[in-house]
């Protein structure tokens, strides 16, 4: 083997491994924040910023639901993009992705409307998480749909688009630290500003893995 090809094949192995380390690493912080919620109590975490809400049964149980199911979406995506998987398990493939579109279009998107309607930040932090949870529904729905109809590359690109919202689970907390430790502002100026950056730069990530996809399925 060539250094050119053994080169291309070591970049494509570091890839592979950075982007299941980050996903890994997104997985287990997720874990840990669960964690904090497992003793039920109103002054914990995120809840501290909640206290006009605790007293809401149903948005205190809407905001359980969404603790406790949203890492099984996350966990559950973390498998679809597996080659190996789909091509060796098929029917455990699509198995893990019926849970996982069930997990999200009946168990994630009411909980997650009823808690973005609550949002903080006024009208841009509600818009914000709305959005977010709308598109979560319909990236799904349309990859489940696709699927179904045995379009496999647009169910794909669709399943790219639902995980990259799933994974705003992740990039939510992740840029409140990095905001938080660079910037001097509002607590509800910088809760909007992290609402926002969630979830718009995953999309466009997504879009440029599927344009670049279709950039290297095409004839030369």
């Amino acid at each position: 083997m060539t250094f050119k090809p053994m080169a291309k094949n070591l970049t494509f192995i570091l890839r592979i491994f950075f982007g299941y380390a980050l996903l890994s690493i997104g997985c287990f912080l997720m874990l840990r924040t669960i964690v904090g919620y497992t003793v039920f109590r109103d002054d914990v975490q995120f809840l501290v910023l909640k206290q006009a809400y605790v007293h809401n049964e149903i948005w205190k149980t809407a905001f359980y639901i969404h603790v406790f199911s949203a890492v099984v979406a996350l966990l559950a995506g973390f498998t679809q993009f597996s080659s190996e998987l789909l091509r060796d398990k098929p029917k455990v493939h699509r198995l893990i992705g019926k849970i996982y579109v069930a997990d999200i279009l009946f168990i994630n998107f009411p909980a997650g409307l009823i808690m973005g309607i609550c949002a903080n930040g006024g009208l841009p932090g509600k818009t914000a998480f709305l959005l977010l949870d709308t598109l979560w529904f319909f990236f799904t729905w349309k990859a489940y749909v696709c699927a179904r109809n045995r379009r496999f590359v647009d169910h794909k690109n669709y399943m790219i688009r639902s995980f990259a919202l799933t994974f705003a689970a992740v990039t939510l907390r992740t840029w409140k630290l990095i905001l938080s430790s660079i910037l001097t502002i509002d607590l509800a100026q910088l809760y909007v500003i992290d609402a926002w950056l969630a979830f718009v730069p995953n999309l466009v990530i997504a879009e440029i893995i599927i344009r670049k996809n279709k950039l290297l399925k095409r004839p030369v």
